[in-house]
């Protein structure tokens, strides 16, 4: 564990939080995000981890500021799983992409806090039964096995426990009512679909933590380090999911390079709790050794994506960023809003409401 001053808490909070603030200001109003303002965006966010990731090595050592980037870059990686998820979501619930930042937000700010709750857990975990590194490297390699043999399940938004809760908890309308998450009707409170698709976002985060919280506790069991590189990676990715709209499908090699760096932890993971349990002697993989693998399989899975476009004909099953833009022109039975009320437990309400929240 890293001596970690309070005061480094506190201008990490603040950070956060002033951040989350400013760009809920600069997104008050319901827009489509370009390339260009998302790219800018991104370049905030990055910016902000690059610098807060300078203030942990100045602070609290070198080992500190390695086991930082890593992690950050590590989830950053991981991450890029997320987007195709969001462009399925948005898909099948057909969500104009002039309010897909508003979703995207809530969305973070939850998984800003189950992530949490989740690597506190995991901190827990590990510092009293070590052991429990060994479940954590085969919970990576299994998950490596399915991306190799192109078995990853996928995600069914229409299937989502969550969403079904909400749907028993209040009744969902099927016609969005501009940014609002609720509305009134017949004097009810009723929700919009735009609540479904945050709590169908959150959902899909909590899939994403089986791997992500093994993977980030292989390079430190400390948790200011696994807390702050896991939010800003997450505070990223709605500029990132944007910045990328129309071009994920072209880093075709990204998820074989994924598939590398799970498998890299999975191992770095036996090692270590073999160093733990079994014999000091066995031999532990270094954190900067673990932050030289990562960035080299990422950039090698990028740059050959870039100069080995996918052969003619070849298509990816995972949706684009785009692919909650409602056309009105190629409804499929998939994302229509029929195969929607199909898959409601409620029946259909198009009445306009009176008022919304």
């Amino acid at each position: 564990m890293h001596d970690v001053p309070l005061w480094l808490w506190m201008v990490f909070a603040v950070t956060v939080v002033v951040s989350l603030a400013v760009d809920l200001l600069a997104h008050r109003h319901a827009h489509v995000i370009g390339f260009r303002e998302a790219t800018a965006w991104s370049g905030v966010w990055v910016g902000l981890a690059v610098a807060f990731g300078a203030v942990v090595f100045l602070v609290v050592g070198t080992t500190a500021g390695v086991e930082y980037t890593t992690a950050w870059l590590l989830e950053k990686s991981l991450s890029v799983d997320n987007l195709f998820v969001f462009a399925l979501i948005f898909g099948y619930f057909r969500v104009p992409r002039a309010y897909q930042h508003r979703v995207l937000f809530f969305g973070v700010l939850g998984a800003l806090v189950f992530r949490g709750i989740f690597l506190a857990a995991g901190v827990a975990v590990v510092s009293r039964f070590t052991a429990v590194l060994f479940v954590f490297a085969a919970v990576l390699f299994y998950s490596t096995y399915k991306i190799l043999k192109e078995e990853d399940d996928s995600f069914d938004p229409g299937k989502s426990i969550a969403v079904r809760l909400l749907r028993k908890v209040i009744p969902v309308r099927d016609e969005y009512a501009g940014a609002h998450f609720f509305v009134r009707e017949a004097g009810k409170r009723v929700a919009t679909p735009l609540l479904a698709v945050v709590v169908a976002i959150e959902a899909a985060d909590l899939v994403f933590a089986v791997d992500s919280v093994p993977a980030v506790l292989a390079v430190s069991s400390d948790a200011f380090i696994v807390y702050t590189s896991n939010a800003f990676a997450i505070l990223g990715l709605r500029a990132l999911y944007f910045m990328l709209a129309g071009l994920l499908d072209r880093f075709h090699y990204l998820s074989k390079g994924l598939a590398l760096i799970l498998a890299f932890i999975g191992v770095k993971l036996v090692l270590q709790a073999s160093h733990k349990t079994i014999s000091t002697a066995v031999p532990e993989i270094p954190s900067l050794l673990s932050l030289a693998v990562i960035a080299t399989i990422l950039a090698v899975s990028v740059t050959l994506s870039m100069l080995r476009p996918p052969p003619a004909g070849h298509t990816d099953d995972r949706p684009g960023p785009d692919a909650g833009v409602p056309t009105g022109e190629r409804p499929t039975a998939e994302t229509s809003r029929e195969a929607v009320r199909e898959r409601s437990a409620d029946p259909p309400n198009t009445a306009e409401p009176p008022d919304g929240t």
